[in-house]
């Protein structure tokens, strides 16, 4: 810790205040069974049979959805109630298809096999066509196997794919593929699919083509990968050699992928025209943020520079002879943030106004807090404002904005579903949910129909999760309950399972939040063991009142442990005041903020502070790693897994976006890596010790860097 942050924490410290706030978690006992039931155990864990049931549906119109049940796929009709099979399970099994695709037209299924995962979004897999109105597969669909991704158009039933990194276009099932681009090359050049790390990072997706509204046009992303440099790493498979994996991995100032974006024009094969990134941002490196289309003929793009704290909003119009994409000078909208970066990790997506002429779009406003915008004319107006967060937009439609909010409660880690009518005044949001089964369902989201006439409504917590379908015409009024998990409510009150209490820790200006999870009979007269699960990443939220059944569970349940995580200066969803604390910092006031809850747990009386300990997953490991090295004396010990050990090592996107690059803030990445705080503290405790380091060669987001580690640690 440096000397400003001991300075900074030791002033806050002399004004926390603990304000408990218990809200207990519906536990599903009896108190006569107490003595006779069983403890959650970590067999429970692994157990598929104790955990709560979703409800899956897709819909294909504003009162028509498909369901999977038993293998075969459900056709549900709400305005006449009737009920049908759409697809029969013997039709999967035909192909061996684990999912499937449907037709704008609902004419045509694509079925998915042999799925093959790369990373966190990206596969493989073979699609098979299969035409409704005949009952029969094609038997020359034309679709090679090993495709990266598949795409039906929004209307008719055109499609796109993407094989071996190029795009390819069908322009009906039974027509002949016909290859867009001929320039894809692994680990080169991607066409229509992002490369890892806009994939990881910016798209959260493997999605890097966009099809027209009409149909017309495909918009796709090219990503030149050549200058990237590669890491490699061995991969052990069943074969008696392992692989070696190399793909392109930017980290932090060195060079990245180079991104443009070209619209295919389906009706004019030889016709592929490049939108252009604006010259105040192109002049630099940049970023492809988002990708929208209004028209056929007019489509929105977000180009973001390097530094992530600078965008572009543009509308583009397609020329009259249809050869060039042109820059709307009255509808640009230019986005600076003072304070960090933009958007609580990349820029929202913009939702397109019912009439075309505008978008809604999730940013801060004045206040720093994430709310409804209004953007047209090249003006962005607040549609929503409080010093509470827009999570997400949900639906426009002619009347209305549907959208998720913590603003009810005064709860950060609450979630409920919003209405706003278009038009009104004054602007008077509408709460669809917050009284909805208010006990059990604190944490809500919606799936609304094409039109917003019906909905299904999402309970994901603090009760057992609560599926319920809606009608929006009737005041949101409930249809059918579609899974309530009365099965797992059975199994649970034969366990003595933990409770749930929440609150936050007042530190100078900011309500900072925490959950526990406490063993079952809790008595605050007694010491119980510490457990910090951490997390504490940019923008995370870990106290929230989301329904968890894991390892908290287990530990609570049977070991008799409090589990804990607490969100501090750092953390997301109360502001960018909060969330920008720790900008061009990592690794500083989130770390010092987990060491000050461990204390101000330990002062409620029912901690042993003999026995604390702390564990965390990629940034909940660094963390951990780095309160471990800050030498508190608080924790008796920590597990980090697959921490980043110095943030040179991370890739670009990621870790430029809170700690710009190396060589304008040189002196926050010495200073805040592992190296730095952890073996400072260690070596003493290390020398003439055995010492156990264990690591995989790579997760999701990161590989083994070894070399380091093993010099710097003493053994």
């Amino acid at each position: 810790m440096n000397s400003i942050g001991k300075v900074v924490l030791g002033l806050l410290g002399l004004a926390v205040v603990i304000i408990l706030i218990a809200v207990p978690t519906a536990i599903y006992v009896n108190e006569e069974k107490v003595k006779a039931q069983r403890t959650f155990t970590l067999s429970d864990v692994f157990n598929s049979s104790i955990r709560a049931r979703s409800y899956n549906m897709r819909w294909i119109s504003d009162h028509e959805y498909l369901h999977q049940k038993d293998g075969s796929v459900f056709l549900h009709n709400l305005i006449t109630g009737n009920n049908s099979e759409f697809l029969s399970s013997i039709t999967f099994d035909q192909v061996a298809a684990s999912d499937y695709v449907v037709s704008a037209d609902k004419r045509y299924v694509a079925f998915k096999s042999n799925w093959t995962k790369i990373w966190r979004h990206s596969f493989t897999a073979s699609y098979s066509l299969y035409d409704l109105a005949y009952s029969t597969f094609l038997s020359t669909p034309d679709i090679p196997h090993q495709v990266h991704l598949f795409a039906w158009a929004p209307i008719g039933n055109k499609m796109a794919f993407v094989w071996e990194n190029d795009v390819y276009v069908k322009t009906s099932p039974t027509a002949k593929a016909i290859q867009v681009t001929s320039n894809g090359k692994h680990n080169k050049i991607l066409n229509g699919i992002p490369d890892w790390v806009y994939e990881e990072e910016m798209f959260s997706s493997y999605e890097a083509m966009w099809w027209s509204p009409g149909g017309k046009y495909l918009a796709y992303a090219e990503f030149n990968d050549t200058l990237v440099q590669n890491i490699e790493y061995s991969w052990y498979g069943k074969e008696q050699y392992p692989d070696t994996v190399i793909f392109p991995y930017p980290k932090p100032g060195t060079p990245n992928p180079v991104v443009k974006l070209f619209v295919y024009d389906t009706a004019n094969i030889s016709n592929i025209t490049e939108v252009v990134v604006p010259a105040s941002v192109g002049a630099g490196d940049h970023y492809l943020a988002t990708v929208t289309w209004v028209t056929d003929e007019r489509i929105a793009v977000q180009w973001q520079k390097r530094k992530q704290n600078e965008l572009r909003f543009q509308i583009y119009d397609l020329s009259i002879d249809g050869n060039t994409w042109i820059e709307n000078v009255l509808e640009k909208l230019d986005v600076t943030s003072k304070t960090g970066w933009i958007g609580r990790f990349s820029p929202s997506n913009p939702t397109l106004s019912a009439d075309k002429d505008s978008f809604y779009i999730v940013m801060s406003d004045n206040n720093g807090y994430k709310h409804i915008h209004h953007v047209t004319g090249g003006t962005a107006t607040a549609v929503t404002s409080g010093t509470w967060e827009v999570i997400d937009i949900l639906k426009v439609t002619n009347n209305a904005i549907y959208y998720s909010s913590n603003q009810y409660g005064d709860k950060p880690g609450g979630r409920n579903i919003y209405k706003i009518t278009l038009g009104a005044t004054p602007i008077t949001p509408q709460c669809l949910t917050c009284t909805l089964n208010e006990d059990r369902c604190q944490y809500n989201s919606a799936y609304f129909s094409h039109d917003a006439s019906f909905f299904r409504m999402d309970c994901s917590g603090p009760g057992l999760p609560l599926y319920t379908l809606r009608d929006n015409r009737d005041a949101s009024s409930e249809i059918q309950v579609l899974e309530d998990n009365t099965a797992l409510e059975g199994l649970l009150s034969e366990i003595h399972m933990p409770t749930m209490r929440r609150g936050f820790i007042k530190q100078g200006e900011f309500n900072l939040w925490y959950q526990m999870t406490l063993p079952p009979g809790f008595d605050k007269s007694k010491k119980y063991p510490l457990l910090i699960d951490v997390y504490a990443g940019p923008c995370s939220q870990k106290a929230d009142y989301r329904y968890r059944l894991g390892w908290a569970a287990y530990l609570a349940s049977t070991e008799k442990v409090i589990v804990a995580s607490f969100d501090g200066r750092g953390s997301g969803y109360q502001g960018d005041k909060l969330m920008h604390s720790i900008y061009r910092r990592l690794g500083t006031y989130e770390v010092d903020d987990q060491i000050m809850a461990a204390k101000e747990f330990t002062n409620m009386g029912f901690v042993d502070k003999g026995r604390i300990a702390i564990w965390g997953w990629s940034y909940g490991g660094y963390v951990t790693s780095m309160v471990l090295g800050a030498g508190s004396g608080v924790f008796k010990c920590g597990m980090a897994v697959a921490p980043v050990s110095k943030w040179e090592y991370y890739d670009t996107i990621y870790t430029e976006r809170y700690m710009n690059q190396p060589s304008e803030n040189l002196e926050f990445y010495k200073t805040t890596s592992i190296f730095s705080k952890l073996l400072r503290s260690l070596k003493l405790w290390l020398r003439n010790k055995w010492t156990l380091r264990l690591c995989g060669t790579r997760t999701r987001t990161m590989v083994l860097m070894v070399q380091p580690i093993s010099m710097s640690i003493p053994t």
